[in-house]
């Protein structure tokens, strides 16, 4: 497979120009027989673990859902269903990143607060009547007939631009709490507000975590940053603990073997960890899952590492956390680099894509093997979902072409 991807050519940058580079001494050199260093136009290794990801997860897919028209749900789809779907996800997915990174970041930087904006309108009509569409009682989807959206997926993208691009804007005052810390507090308490309505939980702790990440990573203060961060904690114990249902599932993650729990609250939980322990550490083979078979609650999207532990064993576990720890160090690399280069920017979004990664699989992992109490957030682009993987793939689209701009930085050019 050969990707396309756009070329720029730019003329030597002149020392007084602060975000370029210093040009390397080859390329400087004009003798005859002086070899030029050679450097690729992209980070192909990650492009290609990206592809792994999603391709994986596609095989995964299939066989955690293959079972699922056998339930009355489901009992009008075709075993093929979801397999067809995440298919034509991926794809449209692939396409809408290879559109992303034809993009400037520049034009990223600049569009922000407004990109910003509409996805705080678009989680506004998810609460109206006949708008917003409810599964499992949390509405959390906008319908199109041909696709749902969910907006906090976007909102995940959108977080990490507008807090990189407010952290610029403000960062002469970012040390002063009223004009640099409090405005952004209050854009993410209206997501958070918005987020606990539909409720989504899961997609509020990633997004304060994304944002208060790129904010302590921009130079807040640090004791107002600790301040924040506990503040922030006694609001989630007592959102918690104010709400029965919530405050139950805990319970039940502290003891989902006793009996109550592990037919109630802890049902998911108990079979999750079943599915681990019958995988061992080669797993008991592909398609062979047991826990699938009706036994495992959403299987293809939340619980779908499990599938991959009973299947493949610790070892297909371990393939995975390697690929995603790929891909969550490469974007902070790329993020030093471009700060190294002066461009703020693009170097604090590229490390805010990487907290988003992180924080996620960390959650979904986490949930998974019972070290976090169950909460619905997919397995970033594994899990079965069209907004999810679409988002995903630009966000990691806009990471390549931060990475691409600084290649052409170095190499003397202008992105």
């Amino acid at each position: 497979m050969k990707f396309a991807f756009p070329s720029f050519s730019g003329k030597a940058a002149d020392s007084s120009v602060s975000n370029a580079a210093p040009r390397p001494r080859a390329l400087d050199s004009q003798k005859p027989g002086v070899q030029r260093s050679k450097m690729m136009e992209y980070d192909q290794p990650l492009v290609w673990v990206v592809i792994l990801l999603m391709l994986f997860g596609l095989v995964m897919v299939y066989s955690a859902s293959i079972a699922l028209p056998d339930s009355p749900k489901y009992s009008n789809y075709t075993n093929a269903h979801f397999l067809v779907r995440q298919a034509i996800f991926i794809c449209v997915s692939l396409v809408a990143g290879l559109v992303t990174f034809r993009i400037p970041i520049a034009t990223w930087q600049r569009w922000a607060p407004y990109l910003f904006v509409v996805t705080l309108i678009l989680l506004a009509m998810v609460l109206v009547p006949g708008l917003g569409r409810g599964v499992n009682g949390a509405k959390r989807w906008l319908s199109f007939r041909v696709f749902n959206l969910q907006p906090s997926e976007l909102m995940k993208l959108f977080i990490v631009l507008y807090a990189a691009n407010y952290t610029v804007r403000k960062q002469e005052v970012m040390h002063k709490l009223t004009k640099g810390f409090l405005p952004m507090t209050a854009a993410v308490g209206l997501v958070g507000l918005l987020l606990m309505l539909e409720p989504d939980l899961g997609a509020l702790g990633v997004i304060v975590c994304i944002a208060m990440g790129i904010l302590f990573l921009g130079g807040i203060n640090g004791i107002w940053f600790g301040g924040i961060g506990a503040m922030l904690a006694g609001m989630f114990t007592l959102v918690i603990w104010l709400s029965p249902w919530r405050r139950e599932r805990i319970f039940a993650y502290l003891n989902p073997w006793a009996e109550e729990n592990a037919l109630g609250k802890a049902y998911q939980l108990s079979h999750s960890l079943i599915a681990f322990g019958r995988g061992e550490l080669f797993g008991v083979g592909l398609g062979a899952s047991v826990e699938k078979l009706h036994y495992l609650p959403e299987a293809h999207t939340d619980f779908l590492l499990a599938v991959i532990g009973e299947e493949l064993g610790f070892a297909g576990v371990l393939v995975v956390v390697m690929l995603f720890y790929w891909i969550i160090k490469r974007s902070f690399e790329i993020g030093r680099q471009a700060i190294a280069m002066e461009q703020t920017f693009a170097g604090l979004t590229a490390k805010g894509i990487g907290i988003w990664i992180g924080v996620q699989t960390f959650i979904n992992m986490g949930v998974n093997l019972g070290l976090l109490p169950t909460k619905g957030l997919t397995l970033p682009l594994m899990s079965y979902g069209g907004s999810g993987v679409l988002i995903n793939c630009i966000g990691l689209a806009i990471l390549l072409r931060i990475d691409y701009e600084n290649r052409v930085l170095m190499r003397g050019g202008r992105a």
